[in-house]
Formats: C-alpha cells, structure tokens, sequence
C-alpha cells in the first residue's frame, strides 16, 4: 500500500493567567483581583497553579503522549490485523480505493510500539525498474502508517528514516515510493523529491497503467543520480 502520513494536528497551548507581563491586556486579572497588590496577586496565582487540579490540568501526560524516546524495531511480521490496530479496520485506511490498483506486501517491515500496541509502520520491498535505457533495482517504501491519535510527535520521521537506513544495506541506489499529493511536502522535508514524469506500473493481466499518485525517491548512496527518461515499474506497486 502506498503512504499514509496525516498532517499532524494543530495543539492550542493551554492560557495561563497572569499579570503584570508587560503592556496589552491580560487574561483573568478583573475585578478583585487587578485591584490586589502584586505580591498577593502573585501568591493568588501560584496557589491556583500548584492545586491538584491544576497541576494535572497542565503537566499531566496524556495516554497517547511517549513517555520516552520511542524505538523502531525489525517486526517478524506486519498483518492485516496488525495494520488495523494502527489505521483502524476500515474499507479504505490509506484513502487510495478509488485508483482500483493491486498492491505488494512488503518483505521488510519496521514499526514503534507504544505498551502493547503497535502505532507506527514502514515496509520495504525490493523491486526490478527500468528508468530510460537503464534498468536497475529500488528499494520501494509503503505502508507508512502512523496511528492517528500518535500523530504530530515525529513517529513518521523515525519509522521511515530506520527503514531507509535499512534501505541502504540492501543494494539499490535510490528508494521509491507512492503518496497522495497532500504528503508531498512532508516527505520533502525529510529527503525526498518528486519525479516530474509519469510512472508506469503493472497490474494483474500484464496491464501497464499510469500510477495516479505522485511518485518521490531518494538516493541512499552518497552521489547518487537518478537517470533522466520514462518510469516503468516491472511490478505491481508496493
């Protein structure tokens, strides 16, 4: 299956009370309370912040928060049950149906888990192409899935950067993969780029038909080139 990566989403820093910080109107200091002198108000305010409930309010960590630096491992496996306990088991998690294209699994496959539960996926699959007159090898990415209440902590970054570091012991020049327009920009910011050309890729009948989603590499040897001239994957995409 091709990418999944959502933009993650926009947090609203909680307001703190406070007074005294500088021109412009601040929030919760009327009435009573802006007449106080500022020691009291000062000792107000720190009364309220070290409640229980306040605290809790401020610093406690959510369920879906790491509590420490998470850690990619090699999966033995990578299941649609397991897939389903990252995206969900709905008809259509990596929002690519309506192409109406086959897919590979993947041989490779690289995840974060948070307790018992797996919340970030990447696979690998190493795949026969023809770039121009040169056919070569690249190491197709897929699947990359993070769990949608784990997003916006960098877990994406993480699964995909391990996979490519694994990438790069299997021998292609360059890794390949497929996403919705919407990621392009996300998976620019970590290395990757998009090709300017149609791809071709096979499907089941010996059909050759246009990859409808955008395609990015990214070289996983120092120096690589990508060579110039039409794409064609001998391969159902990954």
């Amino acid at each position: 299956m091709p990418t999944l990566w959502a933009t993650p989403p926009l947090h609203r820093m909680p307001l703190i009370e406070a007074a005294g910080c500088g021109a412009g109107r601040t929030t919760g200091a009327t009435g009573a309370a802006a007449s106080l002198p500022r020691a009291d108000l000062a000792d107000r305010l720190s009364n309220r912040l070290a409640s229980p409930r306040r605290r809790d309010h401020h610093v406690g960590m959510p369920d879906n928060q790491l509590p420490v630096a998470p850690t990619v491992v090699r999966l033995p496996r990578y299941t649609k049950t397991e897939q389903d306990e990252i995206l969900g088991d709905g008809d259509d998690p990596f929002g690519v149906a309506a192409a109406g294209l086959t897919w590979l699994p993947k041989e490779e496959h690289f995840g974060i888990r948070h307790g018992d539960r797996l919340v970030a996926h990447a696979g690998l699959l190493r795949l026969p192409v023809a770039i121009g007159d040169t056919r070569t090898e690249v190491v197709g990415v897929g699947g990359v899935a993070v769990a949608p209440d784990m997003q916006g902590q960098g877990l994406a970054r993480l699964v995909v950067t391990a996979a490519l570091d694994h990438a790069r012991t299997m021998g292609p020049q360059h890794a390949l993969l497929f996403c919705r327009p919407p990621l392009v920009p996300l998976y620019q910011r970590l290395g990757w780029h998009p090709l300017d050309r149609d791809v071709l890729v096979e499907q089941p009948g010996t059909r050759l038909v246009t990859m409808p989603l955008r395609t990015m590499v990214t070289p996983l040897r120092d120096q690589a080139h990508w060579p110039s001239g039409p794409v064609s994957l001998f391969s159902l995409p990954m």
